[in-house]
């Protein structure tokens, strides 16, 4: 549990950019290196790593729900179908499955698995606010920020309003759970409300900000977020260009063999 306790710290004090940095250099190196086999095996280092910070069953779902039928259906499509299939290792009578294709499928399939489950976990042990505050303090402009923000605040936003309008409802009596029709019965009349509530929502942020200087140029902003800095983030940044760096040597050679 101390030890549980100590990594979830650890990644709580990495600096967002470092950690996105991180995030995306591992998807775009499984994407480059020539063999899926990498991927899979970020995969098993990411699951055990969740499972250290208590996030390992919200990943084994991820990967189960999404990841199994959608290797499936790439291995379905390339595996049997594929125009790169040259080896044939299983003839199934009606197709023969090729060895460019199946590991083609599996480098896709590894490499989208990698970007979900890594950004999953980025969006759990970092705040949207402090994620938007550290890339403006590195330079991005604020009204990209506040658009960033904004988008990855909309469905948690909508999720609390149609959680509230949905025990209102309740409160006055009508059904809101049973069978499937029931629910949807009561899901579509909530689409309304919800949507211009948002809209309204997003009128006043906008207004609130302007009045407050938000558009006013040559004017240093401040913010009432602290940006957090590691000893680990430049080592991770290394890290993460390394891995980079490793990827397009070993695609190159791979090529020139």
């Amino acid at each position: 549990m101390k030890m549980s306790n100590k990594i979830i710290c650890f990644v709580k004090e990495l600096n967002p950019v470092t950690k996105l940095i991180l995030v995306l250099c591992l998807g775009v190196g499984c994407m480059i290196y020539p063999s899926p086999f990498l991927g899979y095996g970020i995969l098993i280092v990411t699951s055990i790593f969740g499972g250290f910070i208590g996030m390992g069953k919200k990943i084994s779902l991820v990967l189960l729900e999404f990841g199994v039928p959608v290797t499936f259906m790439l291995l379905f499509i390339q595996g049997l179908y594929s125009p790169k299939n040259f080896t044939i290792i299983a003839d199934l009578g009606f197709a023969q499955v090729g060895l460019e294709g199946t590991l083609y499928a599996l480098k896709i399939s590894s490499t989208l698995l990698v970007f979900l489950c890594t950004f999953y976990i980025f969006m759990q042990t970092t705040k949207n606010s402090e994620t938007v505050a550290a890339l403006t303090q590195s330079g991005l402009n604020m009204k990209i920020g506040y658009l960033i923000l904004a988008s990855l605040n909309v469905v948690p936003q909508m999720q609390r309003k149609v959680k509230i309008i949905q025990e209102a409802q309740e409160s006055r009596g009508v059904e809101v759970t049973g069978n499937f029709v029931q629910r949807a019965k009561a899901f579509f009349p909530l689409i309304g409300p919800v949507v211009l509530s948002s809209l309204t929502d997003a009128q006043e942020r906008g207004m609130t900000l302007e009045t407050r200087g938000f558009s006013i140029n040559g004017v240093k902003p401040t913010s009432f977020i602290e940006v957090k800095h590691s000893n680990a983030d430049p080592l991770l940044k290394i890290f993460s260009g390394s891995f980079i760096v490793f990827c397009i040597l070993k695609r190159f050679f791979e090529m020139r063999g």
